[in-house]
């Protein structure tokens, strides 16, 4: 788990979380909205300024995945508003029906505050890079993009991971140039079937 103040939660904040993740789901179906959040009456770590994303999977396909990388509201606030994003705003997706919410599986992902990374060429870059621990963001030319950790399950050299980040941002795989910037952050992770 990455050390870390932001994601420093226990099993029990991690239960709720996810509890609160499939409420507003369920309430987003109802109600055709996002579930407001007792922010008052929030407390410990979930209560603390956070950034999350919130992946959806159907038979471990994925249905869904939203969040944001900067930390500008509390930690449940943003669980609940991505988890309702992901269900009903993944632009890769259609909304999310009732008759599916019962086979969805919930992970959540907590991140720890994007750093840049200082590098002096795209070797150098990729010399840095921690498999398996690294999210990225990507920026070069009014070009964005991000990978949590978990894509490293799939693309696993850090050659092979940069390229998909540049053409995720709409950039060809092998692009570079002197402005680009990449920032790394961690996350803890979780997911209904671990808690």
């Amino acid at each position: 788990m990455p050390n870390d103040p932001q994601t420093i939660l226990s099993p029990a904040e991690q239960r709720q979380l996810l509890q609160y993740a499939r409420r507003s789901i369920s309430w987003g179906l109802e109600h055709n909205g996002c579930m407001p959040v007792p922010v008052h009456a929030l407390t410990g770590s979930v209560a603390r300024v956070g950034s999350s994303f919130v992946t959806l999977r159907i038979d471990r396909e994925l249905r869904g995945c939203i969040g944001r990388l900067n930390a500008t509201r509390p930690l449940l606030v943003d669980v609940v508003e991505n988890a309702y994003s992901a269900a009903f705003s993944d632009f890769r997706f259609a909304p999310l029906t009732a008759p599916e919410l019962p086979k969805v599986t919930i992970s959540i992902s907590v991140l720890t505050q994007p750093l840049a990374i200082q590098f002096t060429s795209q070797e150098n870059l990729l010399q840095q890079l921690k498999p398996g621990i690294d999210g990225l963001v990507l920026s070069a030319q009014g070009h964005s993009s991000t990978f949590l950790p978990s894509v490293w399950e799939s693309l696993q050299t850090p050659r092979e991971f940069l390229g998909q980040l540049k053409r995720k941002a709409g950039l060809s795989a092998t692009f570079w140039s002197d402005d680009i910037r990449i920032e790394r952050y961690q996350t803890l992770e979780f997911s209904e079937l671990d808690v």
